[in-house]
């Protein structure tokens, strides 16, 4: 768990940036901050999301049968294995490298597959549990004025329409601070509620009636994905006002109701033995209060993190427009800059919905959601360690919303106590290491195929999301006690992990993968290599996050020279024949040039090892490897490549074609209700799936767009397209502590605010807006820009910047 001065502290950032937005009063931005639709969903893609980091619902507003997608995070089937692991180490080890350093690439990939390959025996996925459904009946079956909504400043759905003269609404809220899903049914006719309750799963349950509620469990069968899985236990419990309840044959008979209040959820025993009392409790106390007092209860939380952040990009006659009406005008080419805002917007909602600082365990391949899809698939919904989970949270600091990356910081805690037998058993180093996929499970192994499995950096990469928390926070005790042990443990093993090549003296990996990619020599294509390029980025990062925490916390000194000597003897980055950057430590063919991972070009983004001011050559480089990539035949875009690619863009400050990217992942990879989505046809997926990860990938680049600060400076405007040219963002975050406010008209910087929440010296780039005037606590400042045009300014925590 956090300790208390971090939990304080994220409690001050919270009310610092919640001060900027009016004293929670919703601004005209946040009330127009919703989807909606004018027809129920007759899919679960068309469905609406809700969430409260552990429980998630997918409502379809339907008329006469309504049913609400029931999923929780830890309904896994698999369980843990002491076997999943192939016995390698150290000798086995060498004589694979001396085959690779021999340029015995052949027999060194097939010694590879047998030594490095894992055996996910039970491995499992995330499973969906099935259907709460309603089936309403009504005196007048003629009905007009339907509306069905998401308002994402609240973190409610609702249903209204009018059957007859009577009209109905619906209200459905997931809450964290109850930790149950709420449903209430009402109409403006007293007696006018008829409808039956009842379930049906996707999971075998026993299920029985108890006055009113409806109780079930049962234990998770999946044998295709191995054995094992948790139990469950769910309820749902009917409170009337007026009218009658009658159990009838499993379900729960309703009529003429005045109104109706559902309570509902759902747990498991993974990690939880009192998970029936938990549920039962959970029940009875949202039972004793009042409806009401829960809803505020729920809004109070959300959105003391939702109301942290305002964007917005513009205004048009399309705002108030339904939101699978404006997806399809913005396919007809139709500009609606609300959109994207709505958009980036939405990635934050989605985030709170799935990844609070209580679940207990971070959002997965699809979030907390579960569409029975993905789990079906060869890639399982899963933890994918290769560029998946980590999208997920990128979203996560410059959003405001450091909290959220709690459970992510737990379940890498974990990993990295799994991951030790890994690197013992498979490489017989110290530390930790994880690969491609992980589970709940502690499957940290390589994936059961080395082509796409055998990436030992993985681990490396989802735990430099720590680092980044801290640099965002400087939170101290953060760091001390939960992000370096994990980061230190990983730079071991890498440290003994590496070994030195004999042809040029560089420390190098292997043999690894670039995810999932592959390439030719002597036409013959291989996956497996010494010191892929991606290896080359992650082991920097560790090793720089380990060498800056050591100089921070003041321990480890020998550690870091022992750090700072291996870095000085990694390879360089390189530039390839084809003008763009080196994807392995040889200037290898690409089997595949359209493959839809960049993982080389990790050093633009996430990291900064690679930068259009600092390294232009490198970052021309980079901008050719994304041209050859989306100008290949049959380039593999995805929702996720494509999220990838507007950061990359971002990155590179090209605003058009960042923008051209936002624009296409909404148009080819979104759906009705914004989800975005693996389209059918990739991986032999026979219809849209959904995935999470370009949900908040997305509006990472968005905000990339808007707000830099990975070099020593912050940016304001560093890659705005012209369509963007009016509008303005509150409390985005930025590296070093601070929350930024903006606003602009026709491209150019009206007012720039930076909020402290540490003492720290922060650098303001300010190109092109030299007339702007500094303000420091509203006090005028004298602050000369250098020659590059930055400004140097010391803030205490809590001191308020203005530029204007």
């Amino acid at each position: 768990m956090m300790k208390n001065k971090t939990t304080t502290l994220f409690f001050l950032l919270a009310l610092l940036a919640f001060s900027i937005t009016s004293c929670g009063e919703k601004s005209e931005e946040q009330q127009t901050l919703r989807l909606w639709y004018k027809q129920a969903a007759d899919e679960w893609m068309k469905a609406l999301p809700l969430g409260n980091g552990r429980m998630g619902a997918m409502v379809y507003g339907g008329i006469e049968t309504e049913k609400i997608a029931l999923n929780e995070v830890t309904l896994w089937s698999g369980q843990y294995d002491e076997n999943q692991e192939i016995p390698c180490g150290k000798e086995k080890l060498a004589q694979m490298r001396k085959l690779f350093f021999e340029g015995k690439l052949m027999e060194g990939n097939q010694m590879g597959s047998q030594y490095l390959s894992g055996r996910p025996n039970s491995f499992g996925t995330n499973l969906p549990m099935g259907d709460l459904v309603f089936d309403f009946k009504y005196e007048n079956n003629e009905i007009t004025s339907y509306e069905r909504d998401l308002n994402i400043s609240d973190a409610i759905s609702t249903v209204s329409f009018k059957a007859g003269n009577t009209k109905y609404t619906r209200e459905y809220f997931c809450s964290n601070p109850n930790d149950l899903l709420v449903i209430k049914f009402s109409a403006d006719k007293s007696a006018s509620l008829n409808f039956d309750v009842k379930l049906d799963l996707l999971r075998e349950a026993d299920i029985s009636i108890l006055n009113d509620e409806i109780n079930y469990s049962g234990q998770v069968n999946f044998p295709k994905l191995g054995p094992g899985g948790v139990c469950f236990d769910g309820k749902v419990k009917v409170q009337l006002k007026g009218g009658s309840l009658k159990p009838e044959s499993n379900m729960l008979k309703i009529e003429h109701a005045d109104e109706a209040v559902i309570l509902v959820d759902l747990r498991t025993d993974f990690k939880n033995p009192d998970y029936k009392s938990l549920g039962a409790k959970t029940i009875q106390n949202a039972a004793s209060g009042n409806y009401n007092d829960l809803k505020q209860a729920h809004i109070n939380d959300y959105t003391n993190l939702f109301n942290r952040t305002e964007l917005s990009l513009g205004k048009t006659q399309s705002d108030h427009l339904p939101t699978d009406v404006r997806l399809q005008q913005l396919k007809e080419n139709k500009e609606d800059p609300g959109l994207f805002a709505l958009f980036f917007q939405y990635g934050r909602y989605l985030l709170i919905s799935s990844s609070r600082e209580n679940s207990p365990l971070p959002a997965h391949l699809q979030g907390i959601w579960n569409d029975n899809l993905a789990c079906n698939m060869p890639w399982t919904c899963d933890y994918h360690l290769d560029i998946n989970t980590e999208q997920n949270y990128w979203l996560a600091n410059v959003g405001n919303l450091h909290e959220c990356n709690i459970p992510l910081t737990n379940y890498v805690k974990d990993l990295s106590v799994h991951g030790e037998k890994t690197a013992m058993k498979a490489y017989g180093s110290p530390g930790w290491t994880a690969h491609t996929v992980a589970n709940v499970w502690g499957y940290t192994a390589p994936g059961q195929g080395v082509t796409w499995g055998l990436f030992p950096t993985a681990g490396a990469w989802i735990a430099s999301h720590l680092w980044d928390h801290y640099l965002y926070t400087r939170d101290t005790d953060y760091l001390k006690n939960e992000a370096y042990p994990v980061l230190k443990s990983s730079a071991v093993f890498l440290l003994d992990y590496m070994v030195e090549s004999p042809d040029d003296g560089f420390l190098m990996t292997g043999p690894s993968i670039s995810p999932e990619n592959s390439f030719k020599l002597g036409g013959v294509e291989y996956a497996l290599s010494m010191m892929p390029t991606c290896d080359r980025v992650l082991v920097y990062e560790i090793f720089n996050s380990c060498i800056e925490s050591s100089k921070i916390l003041d321990i480890d000194s020998e550690f870091r020279r022992s750090l700072e000597n291996a870095m000085a003897k990694l390879p360089p980055l390189k530039i390839g024949k084809n003008g763009g950057i080196q994807e392995w430590y040889e200037d290898y063919e690409e089997a595949h040039p359209n493959h839809r991972h960049t993982t080389h070009l990790l050093a633009l983004y996430p990291y900064a090892q690679i930068s259009a001011d600092r390294t232009p050559e490198l970052a021309r480089a980079a901008e050719k490897t994304i041209q050859l990539r989306l100008a290949s035949e049959g380039w593999e875009d995805v929702e996720w490549s494509c999220a990838n690619v507007i950061c990359l863009y971002s990155r590179l400050k090209d605003a058009e074609n960042a923008y051209s990217n936002v624009k296409y992942l909404l148009t080819h990879f979104s759906r009705e209700n914004l989800f975005t989505m693996a389209p059918a046809g990739v991986a032999s997926a026979e219809s849209d799936i959904f995935e999470f990860d370009a949900n908040e990938a997305g509006p990472a680049g968005i905000a990339e767009m808007l707000l830099q600060s990975q070099e020593e400076y912050i940016e304001f405007l560093p890659a705005l397209p012209k369509v963007w040219k009016d509008g303005y963002f509150k409390g985005l975050c930025v590296r070093g502590g601070g929350i930024a406010g903006l606003s602009w008209k026709n491209g150019k910087v009206v007012k720039a605010t930076l909020q402290s929440t540490c003492d720290n010296t922060f650098k303001i780039r300010v190109s092109g807006h030299s007339d702007l005037q500094c303000f420091v606590n509203g006090e005028k400042t004298v602050i000369l820009p250098d020659a590059n045009q930055v400004l140097t300014v010391d803030l205490k925590k809590g001191d308020r910047l203005e530029l204007k």
